[in-house]
């Protein structure tokens, strides 16, 4: 057997992911947001690219006098020659007043100034004296000290919870090991007001004693909010009560069971704080008053409004209208104008490597945006197509839909659809809704009938609920009412979906008739 070397050429096809082609599918994934924010970054990275604003017109520049002497106005029409029209002398004679206008209006002479201590006098011809006329926005000579600040800088803050806190340890004690110590536990506190910190751990790391610790955490529980730095919801709401001096034997008894509360056990409960029925709903109410996260009125965040991505809406024959959001939609384009203009004047290599680099990031850019916008509006058609129903009457006629149905009929890999079909939203005269939204499990149906949609079950599982009159549905009762219904499913589905509706159970939700009725 001999080993030869030798060259051979074969052809073949083979799939090559592109950085092109990875980059178009990242962007097709991406939400409005993050599309905003990659879009902003390659505006500022690549000067070839530009910002559409308006209503698709790109942004007009500044106003610049050309050769010849004529100026723009602003307004389309320009004007001939170095001096303005008559309306324009006119309203800058109006708009200047007069150095006598000025010393009347004052009751003082423009030249009864006092020096700054390091004056910068204007080239006014006697250097000696400061000018009155403002200076231009930035320039820090005349009567402004530096530029203006920025409007974000002189916008208030809102406190943090931190913040408030370590204010009142600032007044609360001078001992410098117990501020230490203070600060310490207020760090630990998270975003809801509990302390996540053990203080046995505290003290190892501060080298502290457990004493000192357990001292100076009392006096945090003490401050503003009612229930701050507590360890569990026990002690929070215990914090609380003792704010409001309602923390009695009775009282304490039952916030040391709050899975009795929660399992809505009165029987038991009565027993162990040894009061009748009055008096425990009473204490319910109280509990049900007290603030659980006493740290979330600071640093809350405004709720942003989903925006929808595409809209939905019908049409007088019938149909469906499904049209793109442009107010979401990123409007960028290739500025052709500057690349030929710059690329003239470009004489080193690095340059034209980086202009043609420029260019070809610009026009991919453009185009994966189209591609983009295309992709997700032909997914939602399919989208509507197949939920036609659901748009006409609620949802009990939403139909069982996978990524596998629309792609078959879009002609496009399940992948794709799934990834158009993530972080985007459709507004519908029903919501706005994620399209994840009408992707949905199917449950067979009863006796040969059409599967349903998971959607429409738990939908119908939450009607039957809360139609309930003097007997509570349990379980089997709710898996018999829809199998009669032509739902067939089992007892474990049906408990899952009412947990996921965060229904309690019939024997909870009886106990709470009966604490209901006894008030």
């Amino acid at each position: 057997m001999s080993l030869m070397q030798r060259l051979e050429m074969r052809q073949g096809q083979a799939l090559v992911m592109t950085p092109q082609l990875l980059q178009a599918i990242k962007l097709l994934q991406l939400s409005q947001l993050d599309l905003a924010a990659y879009v902003d970054a390659e505006l500022e990275r690549n000067p070839l690219l530009e910002r559409i604003e308006g209503e698709g017109a790109p942004e007009r520049e500044a106003p610049e006098a050309s050769s010849d002497g004529e100026a723009y106005d602003g307004a389309g029409e320009g004007y001939e020659g170095g001096d303005a029209p008559e309306s324009e002398a006119w309203l800058a004679s109006e708009m200047t007043p007069s150095r006598g206008e000025i010393e009347g209006d004052l009751d003082t002479r423009l030249d009864n100034v006092f020096a700054d201590e390091n004056p910068t006098p204007r080239d006014t011809g006697s250097g000696d004296m400061l000018s009155l006329t403002p200076a231009p926005y930035g320039n820090t000579g005349g009567s402004f000290d530096g530029e203006l600040p920025d409007f974000e800088a002189t916008l208030t803050a809102e406190t943090s919870l931190r913040e408030h806190l370590a204010a009142q340890l600032d007044l609360a004690t001078q001992n410098p090991t117990d501020r230490l110590i203070g600060s310490f536990l207020i760090d630990a506190v998270d975003e809801a007001g509990y302390l996540r910190e053990e203080i046995d751990l505290v003290a190892e790391r501060l080298g502290a004693a457990l004493d000192d610790v357990a001292r100076v955490l009392k006096l945090v529980q003490s401050f503003d909010p009612p229930g701050v730095a507590a360890r569990d919801l026990a002690e929070c709401l215990a914090i609380q009560l003792r704010e409001q001096d309602r923390f009695d034997p009775a009282m304490q008894a039952l916030v040391s069971r709050l899975d009795l509360v929660a399992k809505r056990d009165f029987p038991a409960l009565r027993r162990l704080c040894g009061v009748d029925d009055e008096d425990l709903v009473e204490m319910l109410s109280e509990i049900r008053r007290l603030d659980p996260k006493p740290g979330r009125a600071f640093g809350a965040h405004a709720v942003e409004v989903l925006i929808p991505d595409v809209f939905v809406r019908a049409a007088p024959d019938g149909s469906w209208l499904v049209e793109l959001n442009s107010e979401a939609l990123p409007r960028v384009l290739v500025n052709q104008s500057y690349y030929a203009r710059v690329s003239k004047g470009a004489v080193a290599d690095g340059d034209k490597a980086f202009l043609s680099e420029c260019l070809q990031t610009a026009n991919w850019l453009t185009r994966s945006l189209e591609q983009r916008a295309r992709t997700i509006l032909k997914v939602a058609t399919e989208i509507v197509r197949q939920q036609d129903a659901f748009f006409l009457h609620g949802v009990a006629h939403l139909r069982p839909l996978n990524l596998k149905t629309v792609a078959e009929a879009i002609g496009m890999h399940e992948s794709t659809v799934s990834r158009v079909t993530s972080n985007k939203s459709i507004g519908t005269s029903r919501g706005t809704l994620e399209m994840k939204y009408f992707f949905t499990a199917a449950i067979p149906g009863a006796a040969g009938a059409a599967a349903h949609s998971s959607e429409a079950v738990r939908h119908r599982i939450k009607q039957l609920v809360d139609a309930e009159a003097a007997d509570v549905l349990s379980d089997d009762a709710l898996v018999q009412r829809l199998r009669d219904e032509g739902v067939d499913i089992a007892r474990r589905t049906v408990a899952k979906y009412r947990e996921s509706l965060r229904i309690p159970s019939s024997i909870e939700r009886r106990r709470s008739r009966m604490a209901s009725a006894a008030r």
